[in-house]
């Protein structure tokens, strides 16, 4: 069985997906990851996230687990990741891997910006998760503090609006709902409470 779970940057479908599989005993992929260690590997090199070849030879080439998770998850990593996964040449290296980790018993959890529209656009059950971008950046906000930033809120309001701004309208698998996916809007809620919601459309699924 395979869960999609997509949506914007800071609406909690990471948290909610790592429950999910958690609870389920399901493999977990954050998708997310990998374009942000393709854009770090190409910080670290001194390369151009915008670099198209250079993207496509990161990505052919990638070794996310050699990459430490403070880095992927550092708002630069973000924004660069937010670059390099707009190339279609870098989503077309990754999607064979992503498919290829759907496929493990007993089931599978990914999440992402496109997993219900591309990755996986049969798996069963789809969840877009979604929140305002004010409670987004709150969020995002406070993690990045947590983690030893100074960075300021406006700041990363404006970093979520650029972000969805460039994945809604990219060309190649611009972040969208699937027809057949199930909104969870998340602005209201605590992760308990979410889960709860997630864990009600898998199990109506499964009934």
């Amino acid at each position: 069985m395979i869960i999609a779970i997509d949506g914007p940057a800071a609406a909690g479908k990471g948290t909610i997906a790592r429950k999910l599989a958690s609870h389920l005993r399901f493999h977990y992929l954050d998708t997310g990851s990998l374009y942000r260690a393709v854009a770090v590997t190409m910080l670290s090199k001194g390369l151009d996230p915008a670099d198209v070849q250079a993207a496509a030879r990161t990505a052919d080439n990638l070794q996310p687990d050699s990459i430490p998770d403070a880095l992927l998850r550092s708002a630069e990593a973000g924004e660069a990741a937010s670059i390099v996964a707009a190339i279609p040449e870098v989503r077309a290296s990754l999607l064979k891997f992503q498919r290829d980790f759907a496929q493990k018993s007993p089931g599978t959890v990914l999440d992402g910006r496109d997993i219900g529209t591309v990755v996986c656009p049969d798996a069963p059950v789809k969840i877009f998760v979604t929140a305002s971008a004010a409670e987004r950046a709150r969020r995002r906000h406070k993690e990045l503090v947590e983690a030893g930033s100074d960075i300021d809120l406006a700041t990363v309001l404006a970093d979520i609006e650029r972000r969805d701004e460039r994945d809604s309208n990219r060309s190649s698998a611009p972040l969208v709902a699937a027809a057949d996916a199930h909104l969870l809007d998340t602005s209201k809620l605590d992760i308990e409470g979410a889960f709860q919601a997630a864990i009600d459309i898998v199990n109506s699924h499964l009934s």
